[in-house]
């Protein structure tokens, strides 16, 4: 498992040299529910990149969980997109969803595919994604099993105030598994306000929405739905 978190570590590192920006969050939510997130981590680096090209995008992120003693995590999205037509708004999407974890060896890995309507006022200071996709999770380790799902997808981005400000996030919809084979509807979402103090730094908070998503800890609690919000900096390269 060492030599696992160590390669992944590495490709982690060979990312952050040609990220878009790079994110600290500092996570509150251990502190508001207790029990019920006791091993929730405190600390998230973020790493992100979007590019386009004469064929369409691509996009990638990777959220890097850390501990006072130890590296606990990586999890990454990673997806393609195809423009079907010259200036046509719709695109095909292709994604990879998964990463490492320090429990498991790794998260659950899905592939995802599906068409993507893109968006964008004029000057480019609003964006907007829709996504409809086929996801299929595989067995990535014990407990787990393959399935297939679907997921539905909302990315937007707004600056305003004379470029001072960014409103950003993304809302995720999808079908996962209960341990006994069942389905529920996960939703996830994770609003960002940044000010933006200059063209490179900003101060901000991201604030993660979930149901379904969050395991709870707490045994004698059915509790599913959580907030979690984080103070967090941001530098744009």
């Amino acid at each position: 498992m060492k030599k696992r978190l160590f390669c992944g570590l590495m490709v982690i590192l060979a990312m952050a040299a040609q990220a878009q920006d790079i994110q600290l969050h500092y996570d509150f939510g251990r502190n508001i529910y207790g029990d019920e997130q006791p091993d929730r981590q405190k600390v998230t680096v973020t790493l992100e990149q979007f590019k386009a090209d004469k064929w369409g995008s691509w996009y990638y992120f990777v959220d890097i969980d850390l501990s006072r003693k130890f590296f606990r995590s990586a999890y990454t999205e990673i997806s393609r997109e195809f423009n079907l037509g010259k200036n046509s708004p719709v695109a095909a999407h292709i994604e990879y969803d998964g990463g490492l974890y320090h429990v498991t060896g790794s998260y659950q890995h899905a592939a995802l595919i599906g068409p993507a309507y893109n968006g964008h006022s004029a000057d480019f200071s609003k964006t907007w994604s829709v996504q409809l996709m086929y996801k299929h999770f595989f067995k990535s380790y014990e407990y787990t099993s393959a399935y297939p799902s679907f997921q539905l997808t909302g990315v937007w981005s707004t600056t305003f105030a004379q470029k001072r400000c960014t409103f950003s996030g993304f809302i995720d919809f999808w079908r996962g598994e209960k341990a006994d084979g069942h389905g529920q509807l996960v939703i996830l979402t994770e609003p960002q306000f940044w000010f933006n103090v200059t063209e490179h730094f900003s101060l901000g908070s991201e604030v993660e929405i979930s149901n379904n998503f969050v395991y709870n800890m707490k045994s004698d609690s059915d509790k599913s739905f959580f907030i979690n919000p984080t103070l967090a900096v941001k530098w744009n390269f």
